[in-house]
């Protein structure tokens, strides 16, 4: 009778956990709901009168005078994830500045040594090029 009572109870708790996520889910099931029945119907209920004009590619005034699928260089992409990374360091800052005094000198020192490494890194890219733009 005991370990019926501990399997009752294990049912029970994985009912209870279970619960908990209820409202999660509505949520994500009314939204999506929303979300399909605005689509279709805008579509259904909107007007459909294509033209060539409205079909054709439009940028900032200008007929498309290249192709869409044109090469970037590769330096576009280099500077847009050193600013990832670089942005992502504030991230890690902005939440060690409003606990600073909790952390006491242990965090002073583990944010002393991740800014000493994102200036390493910095300077590395700096040092090689990869911020220079011809």
């Amino acid at each position: 009778m005991p370990s019926q009572r501990r399997g009752n109870a294990a049912i029970a708790e994985r009912t209870r956990v279970l619960a908990e996520y209820l409202p999660t889910l509505l949520f994500l099931i009314v939204a999506g709901g929303i979300g399909v029945a605005l689509l279709v119907v805008g579509r259904l209920l909107g007007p459909q009168r294509p033209s060539v004009e409205k079909l054709s590619p439009y940028e900032c005034g200008f007929a498309a005078f290249e192709d869409a699928r044109m090469q970037f260089d590769v330096r576009y992409y280099l500077i847009a994830i050193l600013f990832i990374v670089f942005d992502l360091e504030i991230a890690f800052v902005f939440p060690w500045a409003l606990v600073f005094r909790d952390l006491g000198i242990f965090g002073l020192v583990e944010m002393g040594v991740f800014l000493a490494l994102l200036v390493i890194g910095f300077v590395y890219v700096w040092k090689k090029g990869a911020l220079e733009w011809e």
